[in-house]
């Protein structure tokens, strides 16, 4: 077992477990972890994966500001509903993005898996920004994308990455369990 991979993995799960508690401090912990993902990745030759984490570094400096000062008057940001026209046009993103980076990964690296690689960066990018902004919707995506990178992982031999998925799976179920009290309690 690769001990720099644990030690991502654990800061990984610290930092969904924040989230799925709306606590500020997911975001710093975050920094950490895509940081150490973005090196992992790169060794594994996952390129799509390796630079969604320089993306997860600027989305989480973002959230950190937002949780912070993103509501009304720069107080604390609530949880919300994602607006339909935002869910649209996040929703071309991903399908534009999933091919655009599929393209490349297939045709320009030797990535080892170009379809799933390309469909990790551009799901996980938008619903990254959405947990950034609150929107409760984030979290049926979360769960979602962990239920395909929990076998991924398996079968590219990452086991403590693949455990973290599975975790993460679990606090995204949860996750989605609070933010939805959140957002009744607001409403």
């Amino acid at each position: 077992m690769n001990p720099f991979e644990i030690f991502a993995a654990l800061f990984g799960v610290t930092s969904v477990f924040l989230s799925t508690r709306q606590n500020v401090w997911s975001w710093p912990t975050s920094l950490v972890n895509v940081s150490m993902y973005a090196v992992y990745f790169f060794n594994q030759k996952l390129f799509a994966l390796m630079a969604l984490q320089g993306f997860f570094f600027a989305i989480s400096v973002y959230g950190w500001y937002e949780w912070l000062f993103g509501g009304a008057q720069k107080t604390e940001l609530k949880v919300s509903r994602t607006p339909a026209r935002l869910g649209l046009v996040l929703t071309v993103i991903v399908l534009v993005a999933w091919a655009l980076i599929w393209f490349v990964l297939e045709h320009h690296t030797q990535d080892p898996a170009p379809v799933l690689d390309s469909m990790f960066f551009a799901v996980s990018l938008v619903a990254q920004y959405m947990m950034a902004r609150k929107f409760f919707e984030c979290w049926p995506i979360w769960v979602a994308i962990n239920c395909v990178s929990v076998p991924f992982f398996f079968f590219q031999h990452a086991y403590p990455t693949m455990v973290q998925y599975a975790v993460f799976l679990i606090l995204a179920i949860s996750g989605w369990r609070h933010w939805k009290a959140s957002l009744s309690a607001s409403s």
